[in-house]
């Protein structure tokens, strides 16, 4: 059964940061790609960051590159997310979520197995 456990989550002012961990388990953590994803109230759910663990590959979105890094330790089946210069509009659920997709990154819309998320909330 795949299993993803994110933690990590809080409050924390703008300008700080905060690192999320996603632990996963029943699924060959090497092959499959490992997403975050975020909903905030009233907004499209986004996906904001994504890596390969078979490559190392790695995705941002536009809101988030340079801010965020995304890695991931291999030897403890765990993705973290450091998110740095957090803002206000970061203020969101943020959701783990992996599949296997052979030899590139995930599309959106691929990922069938989600964590069950972690409030992120930055105030001003």
């Amino acid at each position: 059964e795949v299993q993803l456990v994110e933690s990590g989550g809080g409050l924390v002012q703008a300008g700080g940061s905060l690192r999320l961990s996603c632990a996963a388990s029943g699924f060959t953590f090497d092959d499959y790609n490992i997403g975050w994803f975020r909903q905030a109230p009233g907004k499209e759910r986004e996906v904001i960051s994504s890596i390969s663990n078979s490559d190392g590959s790695t995705y941002y979105a536009d809101s988030v590159r340079r801010r965020f890094t995304i890695s991931s330790d291999h030897a403890k089946n765990t993705v973290y997310l450091q998110m740095n210069s957090l803002k206000p509009e970061d203020t969101a659920v943020y959701y783990c979520v992996a599949d296997f997709c052979l030899g590139r990154l995930c599309s959106e819309s691929e990922y069938r197995y989600w964590g069950q998320g972690t409030q992120v909330t930055v105030s001003s």
